[in-house]
């Protein structure tokens, strides 16, 4: 019954960064961010979602950091970034904007890319200055902007109050969740992934998701029960590309169609049959490949250009 936070081996196991550092938030919130790749190579930021970490990213930092410089970041109190008093909307803007500033040179673009809570976090700080600075494209996988207990499938019941009620303390239990056992994966499997996904994909998200405080992890479900982001869709006025999985039971398909129909600029809606709430980890290729497209499409002349200037 290993309960170390990640796969030590394998696709899942996260590689070891060039550098680390830690960004201090705007209300004192200590961030620990990850850096891999090529110092001078077109930028990535990776931002995961709820009761995850860094780890979550392995895949897609494994393979992008060969030509990228892939910027990853524990949200407040999950993974290395100790857990703040502060929990709502505006605290995971602020810690995105300081990571943005603390991070990318004045003028450098980036394609930020956001799994559940990582996208909401992207859409809450869509206005913030930092984001209207540095990002060129957006990626949002697996994830919603309102409603978010009401239209969860995780209780197999009609859409209803009954429901609402059930699922919202099933999601906020203070209840440990323990060491990663057999019962332990096949709950987690049920409740996040598709009914295809590998035992080594599945693993690899128990881990993780095992190693989130419980406290870290009930305040933040509070915050994502009353989530209300429709307007900061309407804010993301740069590319943004939606993915997400037909058995998501998190963050059904209606909310990535509602993303895809509110965004100024969506580049693309993709529904991916039979995968679940994790879309990182179980279409490793398909993510890393949409976050690569996406850097290639809108952001390689002006990353050129920083560094023109920086070494002029």
């Amino acid at each position: 019954m290993n309960r170390l936070p990640h796969v030590a081996d394998g696709p899942y196991a996260p590689p070891v960064p060039a550098h680390e550092l830690t960004v201090v938030a705007a209300d004192g919130a200590r961030v620990h961010v990850e850096v891999h790749g090529p110092a001078h190579a077109p930028a990535v930021v990776l931002a995961h979602g709820w009761a995850c970490s860094t780890a979550f990213w392995a895949a897609q930092i494994r393979a992008l950091s060969a030509d990228h410089r892939v910027i990853a970041y524990d949200q407040r109190g999950h993974g290395r970034s100790p857990a703040n008093p502060a929990c709502g909307t505006e605290p995971l803007a602020d810690d995105l904007e300081a990571v943005l500033r603390a991070t990318l040179a004045p003028g450098e673009r980036a394609v930020i890319a956001g799994h559940s809570m990582g996208g909401m976090t992207v859409m809450v700080a869509a206005a913030r200055p930092a984001v209207r600075e540095h990002a060129a494209a957006v990626l949002l996988c697996s994830t919603g902007s309102s409603r978010l207990v009401a239209s969860a499938t995780v209780v197999p019941l009609r859409e209803g109050r009954a429901r609402t009620w059930l699922t919202r303390r099933v999601l906020g239990s203070r209840a440990p969740l323990g060491p990663v056992t057999p019962v332990a994966r096949r709950i987690l499997k049920y409740a996040t992934m598709g009914p295809g996904s590998a035992p080594h994909m599945v693993d690899a998200c128990a881990r993780i998701v095992h190693a989130c405080p419980r406290g870290v992890r009930h305040a933040w479900s509070r915050v994502l029960d009353l989530l209300d982001l429709d307007h900061g869709v309407r804010q993301l006025t740069m590319p943004v590309e939606v993915v997400v999985g037909t058995a998501d039971r998190l963050t059904p398909p209606v909310h990535a169609r509602s993303l895809a129909a509110a965004l100024p600029h969506c580049v693309g809606l993709t529904e991916l049959p039979g995968l679940g709430h994790m879309t990182p980890v179980e279409a490793p290729e398909l993510v890393t490949g949409r976050i690569r497209g996406l850097a290639a499409t809108y952001m390689s002349t002006d990353t050129h250009a920083v560094h023109a200037e920086e070494s002029a």
